[in-house]
């Protein structure tokens, strides 16, 4: 009989595991703790790739510390994902900040995350990048359960 604790992530396992991402200022910009941890399929690309890589082969209580570059996690900035659009597009009442972050659907129902890169009395500048594109992720986690 197989004992289930010596068990190993291949591509396919069901994983819960725990985990703290930083930036390399030491900022947190997501964790689980005082959370579930998260659960996802290895190797179906449920997270961003050099997280999904790096779980492969652990096993469970296992820990590790990794730090991901742009290119296997939300890839490198790209400048023309940043557009102007008319002020008018927004309400006039809505009071537009820069670093302000919305969501919008395109015509074809697709849902896009945006952020203001700046605005004049005429226009908005939207970014439409990752807020985390063209940054090095350093992840700390452990595996609570394969399954």
């Amino acid at each position: 009989m197989e004992n289930k604790d010596a068990q190993i992530i291949a591509k396919g396992s069901k994983v819960a595991v725990e985990y703290t991402g930083k930036l390399e200022d030491g900022t947190v910009f997501d964790s689980t703790e005082g959370r579930q941890p998260i659960e996802f399929v290895a190797g179906e690309g449920q997270v961003i790739k050099g997280f999904d890589d790096a779980i492969v082969g652990m096993k469970k209580g296992e820990q590790k510390k990794i730090t991901i570059t742009p290119h296997e996690g939300y890839g490198n900035r790209d400048e023309k994902l940043k557009q102007e659009v008319p002020r008018s597009v927004f309400p006039p009442e809505m009071k537009l900040e820069k670093g302000m972050g919305f969501s919008f659907k395109t015509p074809k129902g697709e849902l896009i995350h945006a952020a203001i890169a700046d605005s004049t009395a005429e226009t908005v500048t939207l970014d439409m990048n990752h807020p985390l594109a063209g940054r090095n992720l350093i992840f700390e986690f452990k595996v609570v359960n394969i399954s």
